[in-house]
């Protein structure tokens, strides 16, 4: 059975945006964009790089290593329409999920449907495994189904914004399996659920 991973970027304090939401890439000193964690970055995870950058990056025939599938909510795949990309990841196969939206541009699968189910479907079919790139609200309705989180925490505190995941208070465990620290000051952390 595929996993399902939720690898994404967050602060000191645990956010990985501004509140209202938006591309955290484009708020000046929140993440940083350079700095000797890019290359390991680059090299575990070349996938997470948009086609559209991938040449720039030396990636543009690079087969993917970790994922073939990509899923994200709403709003973050808005964030990626509001700078003219219909599909920021075609190189993947890629699901948005939204009870609101009625169509979703290019290849993009659009999910309107309960997204546990949907998840699960995936986690069955053969495959490499699944990305959760965003945002906090699906993070937290697909709680339950995630295998694995990979941190790449910035030494930055945001003070508020949106949380890894929008939810209850439900604490669960998670087993440190890998860990990273660089001269940035960039920690990437990956963690893995453990099974009760």
């Amino acid at each position: 059975m595929r996993k399902l991973t939720y690898l994404v970027a967050t602060s000191l304090d645990g956010y990985i945006a501004k509140a209202e939401g938006g591309d955290p890439t484009s708020v000046p000193g929140f993440f940083i964009n350079e700095g000797d964690h890019n290359d390991a970055l680059l090299r575990d995870y070349p996938e997470m790089i948009p086609t559209v950058a991938r040449p720039m990056f030396g990636l543009g025939d690079t087969p993917n290593k970790e994922f073939d599938t990509v899923i994200e909510g709403r709003k973050s795949y808005e964030n990626g329409l509001a700078v003219g990309l219909d599909d920021a990841y075609e190189h993947l196969r890629h699901l948005v999920f939204s009870r609101t939206m009625t169509e979703a541009r290019g290849k993009v699968e659009l999910v309107t449907t309960d997204p546990v189910e949907k998840v699960r479907e995936l986690k069955r079919e053969a495959g490499k495994k699944i990305w959760l790139v965003g945002g906090a609200t699906l993070a937290n309705a697909v709680r339950d189904e995630i295998d694995e989180i990979v941190v790449k925490m910035h030494p930055v505190v945001a003070g508020a914004g949106m949380p890894m995941f929008n939810g209850e208070f439900r604490p669960e465990r998670y087993h440190l399996s890998k860990h990273a620290a660089y001269e940035s000051g960039v920690l990437v952390l990956t963690y893995t659920r453990i099974e009760s």
